[in-house]
């Protein structure tokens, strides 16, 4: 197993820190598109709690509870935590968007989970964006007891008085021969449609970018570059997504 988290770290966005420097001469390249299909940008749930602090002028809180892909090491600033918080800002120049990131590292959902509602207690968050299942896939949890640990994590956050964002597994195609995506897909899905909360679905997303040949996901030789890049588009489609889920008017992908 020590084995299978090198590799994924390898492979992982978040971990690749090999970027080749850029030579006098070199071509640089243009930035990406960030398209996204509009049909993996549509959910027919809602976000009141967001819809509200904004139409009212309050400041919005926004968690993000996240593992290792949540973040690029050094360059944190680059994520798409912080990308989604600028685009936000953006799109509602004159609300106060506040947000924090809460790493949970190796940590399981059900080993998330039972930290959420401390969490909600301590950071009072308008919206949870939870991005989790990647862990529970690499070690190969029970779908049924990953869906039951989503269940009660999302139980638990509506208690405790936020909006919720699921947000599922990073799309590798160098990990796909190492875990099995689909029964922790399905299940966040089935979660997402049973408390009716919006899913981001991370998943399709990025598999559409690299099916696209937006982005060289089976590379290892782009490094932080990749990473940025990839993190930069996450952020303002994710920005887009809550807009949309929040009802709160269009919002412009650059």
């Amino acid at each position: 197993m020590k084995s299978a988290w090198t590799m994924l770290g390898l492979t992982l966005l978040a971990a690749c820190l090999a970027a080749a420097p850029v030579r006098a001469g070199d071509t640089v390249e243009p930035a990406p598109p960030c398209d996204v299909p509009a049909y993996l940008l549509a959910s027919e749930s809602s976000l009141p709690k967001v819809t509200d602090a904004v139409k009212a002028n309050k400041p919005l809180s926004v968690l993000v509870v996240g593992s290792r892909s949540s973040t690029i090491p050094g360059n944190e600033a680059s994520a798409y935590p912080a990308t989604l918080q600028a685009a936000l800002k953006e799109a509602f120049p004159a609300a106060t968007i506040d947000l924090s990131v809460e790493l949970q590292g190796k940590s399981t959902a059900e080993e998330t989970a039972g930290t959420l509602v401390k969490l909600v207690d301590a950071k009072k968050p308008t919206l949870v964006i939870w991005q989790t299942g990647t862990v529970d896939a690499m070690r190969a949890v029970d779908p049924d007891d990953f869906r039951t640990a989503i269940d009660d994590g999302v139980v638990a956050l509506r208690g405790a008085g936020a909006d919720v964002v699921l947000v599922n597994l990073q799309y590798s195609p160098r990990t796909e021969t190492m875990i099995s995506a689909p029964p922790y897909l399905d299940n966040m899905k089935m979660v997402a449609q049973q408390h009716d909360v919006p899913l981001f679905d991370r998943f399709a997303i990025m598999k559409q970018w690299s099916d696209a040949g937006y982005f060289d996901l089976f590379s290892t030789s782009h490094g932080v570059d990749l990473a940025k890049k990839v993190h930069a588009c996450l952020g303002r489609a994710l920005a887009k997504f809550v807009i949309d889920a929040a009802h709160l008017g269009p919002v412009q992908q650059n």
